[in-house]
């Protein structure tokens, strides 16, 4: 089977982790989640664990309380490790969606030519899903999470009074760390000021965007992104 890389990215709470798991479903691609990965890391790190970076030191402890205040994680510290990870999955043979990673201007070039020398250009596609400012707000600070595989479910008209996760029937709960407003809108400029740069990177380096509405129903941007992947050619 080819290996492929589809790099999903958009602002919080444009669907990016639904979508992911659709396509994952769909497609048969391993989901790979900064958040996921970085935070089960960070989670599990012994007190006073680091990683180096050029002879900086960059703690988990404190890109804890980075996460915590709403802002990205140091991007070396976000590199290092998704780089480890990357290489296992390719040495697996596994096609991989990226959810909301690379997410910096750093990242993107540290990142995408490593990703490119294992899987070629011609197999990675590259999916913006856009949302209004607005709409990140209200789905954020409704977002449910579930018990079981800890899925973030979207918050929109169709999902509005879920109680049990649509993918494994776990019990929903409301994310904590989401509905500060004050978080959402720094997490937002954070996008506006770091993520979206990485288009210029695309567009240099002869990357397409594909640029999907996301303020649809789950299906109709899931649709919209299969077009987008198939379009070109598998």
């Amino acid at each position: 089977m080819l290996k492929q890389v589809i790099i999903l990215f958009g602002p919080p709470g444009a669907g990016k982790g639904t979508q992911s798991e659709l396509l994952s479903d769909k497609l048969g691609l391993y989901v790979s989640e900064t958040s996921g990965i970085i935070g089960k890391k960070i989670a599990e790190a012994q007190p006073g664990a680091f990683v180096e970076v050029d002879g900086e030191k960059y703690y988990f402890a404190k890109e804890k309380e980075i996460a915590d205040a709403g802002t990205l994680w140091d991007p070396p510290f976000v590199v290092t490790l998704m780089l480890e990870k990357i290489k296992e999955l390719a040495d697996e043979g596994r096609s991989i969606i990226f959810s909301g990673s690379p997410r910096t201007a750093y990242e993107v070039e540290k990142m995408m030519p490593f990703i490119e020398n294992l899987y070629g250009k011609e197999n990675i596609k590259i999916v913006l899903i856009e949302v209004e400012p607005e709409v990140t707000i209200l789905r954020n600070s409704n977002r449910k999470t579930c018990e079981l595989m800890r899925h973030s479910i979207l918050t929109n008209e169709e999902t509005k009074n879920l109680t049990l996760c649509p993918l494994d029937g776990s019990k929903l709960l409301m994310r904590k760390d989401d509905n500060d407003p004050e978080v959402i809108k720094k997490r937002i400029n954070q996008y506006v000021e770091r993520t979206l740069p990485m288009i210029d990177y695309f567009n240099k380096n002869n990357f397409e965007v594909n640029k999907i509405n996301g303020d649809q129903t789950i299906d109709k941007v899931f649709n919209d992104i299969l077009n987008a992947i198939e379009k070109n050619g598998k």
